[in-house]
């Protein structure tokens, strides 16, 4: 068997504050973030992974977090160069870092390149102030756009601005004014997505007033319209990119590839000889992760057979290209048989289009794609 290709994803738990919204893992920074100790940690992590690679180089990492632009240069300089060492990186492997604008140094970005990074993401999530302020976000407009030009200026191969849309009343107007802004900024990649209501945030608890369905619709709607015309096409739910900027590690994650998660709460999915799928969870907590008593690895399982169609499903139809019908029984020990019911009804109900030799997610299918998905529980 020919194994998925090989990413590398690597959680930096900290941030400044914890956002209202967010429901990852992150932990608001008490004092001097231990860099140099969690580095360590982060690569005896990566040891402890060797055995999941089987023989791969790495074509892909993404460091997120929490807020990786609190740490230096230096740090990732070192990390960087051990997982070099220790499996390989492809000549062309594409490193993303998260950044904050409200964190981001001058000069930062020029250290990030010579540590080897060659993207960036930049959460903007909104070009208005006040709504900024009600997203609990540090920092301001300016900034973002400050963050912007030096990604310009840095030498990277691409970048990303994250925005939001559906913000706490928020209206169309205000929505579309957000992506002119964003658009002007000239970014190669733009990912655009609707604010939700996450279990366990502070916004959960209490709930703020969100714009309605039918303005949420407009938004998309006319948002779609002016990236379209600004010359960048979609290539999956929220990502939008200049042609040849799409995110190399996304499509990896939702065409179904393998990749090592290493560091506080990182998730990895490893396909084995056998076609097995095991998904692998670390330690979450800063605390208990640097316990040299105790072991990274948290939580490890093999996907059950009859979970298997729903996630192959679940990420490859988040992605507005052709899913070829090869890739199901290749990545997966399921033949085309076995799914044959849950396809001819999505077929039927207008969701998915046969396509000879591949099913092509319907516009009809991409607005009710929980429906879809639904079919292969």
């Amino acid at each position: 068997m020919s194994l998925p290709p090989l990413s590398l994803y690597v959680h930096v738990p900290w941030c400044v504050q914890k956002c209202p919204y967010c429901d990852f893992n992150s932990h608001g920074q008490k004092g001097t973030i231990p860099e140099k100790e969690y580095v360590q940690h982060l690569i005896d992590d990566l040891k402890a992974d060797l055995h999941l690679v089987q023989g791969r180089k790495i074509h892909s990492i993404f460091i997120g977090g929490g807020t990786p632009s609190l740490l230096t240069g230096d740090a990732y300089t070192r990390l960087l160069g051990e997982v070099d060492k220790l499996i390989g990186l492809t000549d062309d492997c594409e490193i993303t870092l998260e950044a904050n604008p409200g964190t981001v140094e001058t000069g930062r970005f020029k250290e990030y390149v010579a540590a080897g990074i060659n993207r960036i993401s930049i959460g903007v999530q909104s070009m208005q102030n006040d709504k900024l302020k009600a997203l609990g976000r540090i920092h301001g407009a300016d900034e973002a756009s400050y963050a912007a030009k030096q990604a310009h200026q840095a030498g990277l191969n691409s970048f990303n601005l994250d925005l939001m849309h559906g913000l706490p009343g928020q209206s169309v107007e205000d929505a579309l004014s957000d992506l002119e802004k964003i658009i002007a900024l000239n970014p190669p990649h733009i990912s655009w997505y609707q604010l939700t209501i996450e279990p366990n945030t502070q916004f959960a608890s209490k709930p703020p007033t969100l714009p309605h369905d039918d303005t949420l619709w407009d938004i998309q709607e006319q948002g779609q319209a002016l990236l379209t015309a600004a010359g960048y096409e979609q290539y999956e739910i929220s990502g939008y990119a200049k042609p040849g900027y799409q995110c190399r590690h996304n499509l990896n994650y939702w065409r179904f590839g393998d990749y090592l998660g290493i560091g506080c709460g990182a998730h990895g999915k490893i396909t084995d000889e056998n076609k097995v799928i095991t998904r692998t969870v670390k330690v979450k907590h800063p605390r208990g992760y640097m316990d040299l008593a105790k072991p990274y690895l948290y939580q490890q399982w093999q996907v059950a057979e009859d979970d298997l169609a729903f996630e192959f499903f679940m990420n490859r139809f988040r992605l507005v290209e052709p899913c070829p019908k090869a890739d199901l029984p290749l990545l997966t020990s399921l033949s085309l048989q076995s799914q044959e019911q849950a396809l001819t009804e999505a077929i039927a109900k207008g969701l998915l289009i046969d396509d000879k030799d591949n099913w092509q997610v319907s516009q009809k299918g991409h607005r009710f794609l929980n429906d879809l998905l639904e079919l292969f529980v």
